[in-house]
């Protein structure tokens, strides 16, 4: 016999984007089958648990977290526990077995099947598919001003220290036309920012440069974002639209990982140094305002110190404006954990992420400190944490601007003049609203 289903539904996201994404997806589909979402824990009767896998400690944190979620299943009977996502994929008979058990496991292609698992009292569906985009179901977002569309899911890549190949599997991109009326809805419901994802957008099929005109072409008032982007797959015809459409943002992710050739064919990222440069180099002629991010490791398999320095070296040659830093952990299944050992000490691994984190602070407060004086036209994104008299948005460089409020709304446009900056932040005052 089947049990009913539960109907409160808490969903906590760990992780990248593209879980948001996906969180979004798995509230749509529970939604129909007569689920209701609920901002707190103790009204829950399912609580699921989107993770992430990219790194051990992100795995740890959920790991924890089921311990936490021990009082709330002893104290509300019937309380149903499910682990979704690319830890799902993973670690499904661990997360079965043991005094934290979990009701339902579902990996990142298993979200339809989530309303007959949970109908049942639990189960698990760890299947990849070659074909699952979600494409026509509207994702359920709150209210705001921006959202993410996920245009493609899974890589081909097979970077040797990435378990995504394995927990979100081969690549396959949506259909153009729903991810247009995706967009196109969005503007309609006063959304005034889209960010595409992907795992590697610049490999969407048939052609993301296309795709991505298209979706700028909805309304001038449409700001579009992407992330993240391969550098052995950006393209000059991408770098020359963003250059040609206004409301394409000028703010590009293009994660390095090393500045060593010999540790970027280890890590198998199919470019090298002196091609990752030449990319920036032409994004810096052709879009000389704007910002490039980045993603760094700190002590892969066999980093030597003369190594790790030319990292140093390529984030000063490039000047990135920001970056993510991490420190490597090795991750079951992937090339690395199979052919490479995890041979730099836990306390080297510490030190150099330290300097590349030191040295990135340093580069975030002179690219900041650059913009005082220039006035940007801002997307006004919230209100300050600091201060309910005070506002903030981004720059099209995807840089936080914070300023007096006057006569500005949520979701405006609006000219700001820079006035001041930290590494982190910029300081503005208004100029005038745009709209």
């Amino acid at each position: 016999m089947q049990l009913q289903p539960s109907r409160n539904l808490y969903v906590e996201t760990y992780g990248c984007q593209m879980n948001v994404g996906d969180t979004e997806i798995v509230v749509s589909i529970l939604q129909r089958e007569g689920y209701v979402p609920t901002e707190t824990l103790d009204n829950a009767d399912v609580v699921l648990l989107n993770t992430c896998s990219i790194r051990d400690n992100a795995e740890q944190r959920i790991w924890g977290r089921l311990v936490e979620l021990r009082r709330y299943r002893r104290r509300k009977r019937g309380m149903l526990v499910g682990v979704i996502g690319c830890m799902a994929e993973r670690l499904k008979e661990e997360l079965l077995q043991g005094e934290d058990a979990v009701d339902v496991v579902a990996g990142p292609d298993s979200y339809r099947d989530l309303p007959r698992l949970l109908a049942q009292g639990g189960g698990a569906n760890t299947l990849l598919s070659s074909e699952e985009t979600y494409a026509e179901i509207l994702p359920v977002r709150k209210e705001g001003v921006g959202a993410y569309i996920s245009i493609m899911r899974g890589c081909d890549n097979y970077c040797s220290y990435c378990v995504v190949p394995y927990t979100r599997g081969r690549e396959r991109s949506r259909d153009p036309h729903t991810i247009l009326r995706e967009a196109r809805e969005l503007f309609d419901r006063g959304y005034r920012e889209v960010t595409l994802l992907g795992q590697n957008v610049n490999s969407y099929k048939p052609d993301f440069p296309d795709l991505l005109r298209s979706v700028a072409e909805i309304s001038p008032l449409l700001r579009v974002r992407f992330a993240t982007s391969h550098p052995k797959d950006l393209s000059d015809k991408l770098i020359e639209t963003i250059a040609e459409v206004p409301n394409i943002c000028r703010s590009i992710h293009l994660p390095a990982q090393s500045g060593s050739t010999r540790m970027l064919e280890r890590m198998n990222r199919k470019y090298t140094r002196e091609h990752y440069l030449e990319i920036v180099d032409k994004i810096r002629k052709k879009l000389p305002d704007a910002s490039i991010s980045t993603d760094l490791i700190a002590g892969f398999s066999g980093e030597t110190k003369e190594e790790h320095e030319e990292t140093l070296s390529l984030m000063r040659e490039v000047g990135f404006d920001s970056a993510y830093m991490f420190k490597y952990s090795e991750r079951p299944g992937t090339l690395a954990s199979r052919q490479m050992p995890d041979d730099i000490p836990d306390p080297v691994k510490t030190a150099r992420l330290s300097e590349i984190i030191a040295l990135q602070n340093e580069l975030s407060a002179a690219s900041n400190a650059k913009d005082v004086g220039k006035t940007f036209e801002i997307l006004v994104e919230g209100v300050s944490k600091r201060s309910d008299a005070q506002l903030y948005g981004r720059t099209s460089q995807n840089k936080v601007v914070v300023f007096d409020r006057g006569g500005v709304r949520v979701g405006d446009y609006a000219t700001v003049k820079v006035t001041g900056s930290s590494s982190a932040t910029l300081k503005g005052v208004l100029r005038k609203n745009v709209q």
